[in-house]
């Protein structure tokens, strides 16, 4: 009894302290902006299991993808004890789940399976990171605390995958000194059962109860950790995978004030068939925080920081200040930075910073080609281009920034209706001596 009330006291701190964290982040949602409307759940579905589940981005690195694919896995199917181990804890039972027979060895035997293939993984992860220094890793946005983070996170997973083996081992050895059948299947477990030899019954259960509250006790700090660090993408990544925009990566979205004003002077008509009670646009593109979408913040809450964007942008691999993952990090940075003061003062709040400029660069913005190779790589359908031209179109229409090239290129728009300095009369004079019926 002593220890469901301990259990339940521990499990009661875990979830309030968990809900206090996610209340504030969904407090600063209520900032932001509509976004595109989310139909076609069938589809959404599909690109779910096959870029989320089926980790297809991610094996485009075929070892170290196969790799995380395992943890991810692991994780999916570790997550069934987990919950099993919570029921026991509240309600003083042992294997509560063993009742569905066949299927409860399965579930044993593959997270006994994972456990070991997890282990091996995070262990590749702890030494690529630590020894090898690899290059996507790195960046003027990469802060060791990013580094700190990584490493501490990927740490409690090793954590994690040890107790639960040294838990499955503790287990078969203390039910087999009881003369009992071990409830479920654990093949690498019973192999290595030989480590509890010559332990008495009374010291395997001390074992098995300390490794048990390990690993729940880590679990537990764990999931409230991963809200603040690149970790969250635990939770974030399989609904930010449902919740991609499912467009061609080639189509940049256009505004629809700005649609509709241009249909206006093209057919006046068109005005009947407009929208009524159009509300005013409060800003044209993306200055700060609060003039970002709900999906552009999910995005950057999503952001596992795994530089796969960073390392395929030509122009970062020119040389240039342009770092998709950056602008991930910067608008996360902004939002814990503004975020408790537009809760406490409203929309209107300032502290005289913006994201444009204090953090994100013009230079940055400009270097985009929207070639949407960021995009592409990303692991969890993130699509920065889009954003980068929201807050391009600030400059422009707010502004009136651009760099020197493109003024031109609006100024020949606007004085000879099209992007090259020849007047309309005169575009077609490289064709006089040619054998072209012009009429």
């Amino acid at each position: 009894m002593a220890k469901q009330l301990i259990f339940a006291l521990t499990l009661l701190v875990t979830i309030g302290v968990f809900a206090f964290t996610i209340n504030r982040i969904i407090s600063y949602f209520r900032f932001t902006k509509a976004n595109f409307p989310i139909g076609d759940l069938g589809k959404r579905f599909g690109v779910m299991i096959n870029v989320a589940f089926c980790q297809t981005k991610i094996f485009r690195k075929p070892i170290i993808g196969f790799l995380h694919a395992l943890v991810f896995w692991g994780f999916c199917v570790i997550l069934i004890g987990s919950i099993e181990m919570i029921i026991d804890g509240l309600f003083g039972t042992d294997k509560v789940l063993k009742s569905l027979g066949v299927v409860y060895d399965i579930i044993m035997a593959s997270g006994d399976i994972f456990a070991v293939l997890v282990t091996i993984s995070i262990i590749v992860f702890l030494i690529r990171r630590i020894f090898l220094h690899v290059r996507r890793f790195e960046g003027i946005e990469m802060k060791p605390i990013s580094h700190i983070d990584a490493n501490v996170a990927l740490t409690l997973i090793l954590l994690l995958m040890l107790s639960l083996t040294g838990m499955n081992i503790a287990t078969i050895d203390y039910q087999h000194l009881r003369g009992e059948e071990v409830a479920g299947v654990y093949p690498v477990s019973a192999w290595l059962t030989g480590i509890f030899s010559g332990v008495s019954m009374k010291g395997i259960y001390i074992w098995y109860e300390s490794f048990w509250w390990i690993h729940i006790l880590l679990i537990f700090i764990f999931a409230n950790l991963l809200p603040y660090s690149k970790h969250f993408h635990v939770f974030m990544s399989v609904p930010n995978v449902f919740l991609s925009r499912l467009e061609p990566l080639g189509k940049l979205p256009n505004m629809d004030h700005v649609t509709r004003e241009v249909k206006l002077m093209l057919d006046p008509n068109t005005a009947f068939a407009a929208p009524a009670g159009d509300e005013p646009v409060e800003r044209f593109g993306i200055k700060d925080v609060e003039d970002i979408s709900w999906k552009n913040y999910f995005d950057a809450l999503a952001c596992t920081e795994c530089g796969r964007c960073t390392a395929v942008c030509p122009a970062n691999l020119t040389g240039k200040k342009l770092s998709p993952r950056k602008i991930m990090m910067d608008i996360r940075a902004r939002m814990k930075e503004k975020g408790p003061g537009l809760v406490k003062h409203g929309r209107e709040y300032s502290d005289e910073r913006s994201l444009l400029k204090d953090y994100i660069s013009v230079e940055e913005l400009w270097a985009c080609t929207t070639c949407n190779a960021c995009a592409k790589e990303c692991p969890i359908n993130i699509n920065h281009p889009t954003l980068i031209l929201d807050l391009r179109r600030f400059l422009v229409m707010e502004e009136a920034y651009a760099p020197g090239e493109i003024k031109t290129v609006f100024s020949n728009i606007e004085n000879n209706g099209a992007p090259w300095q020849y007047s309309p009369e005169d575009r077609l004079q490289w064709a006089e001596k040619l054998e072209v019926n012009l009429k």
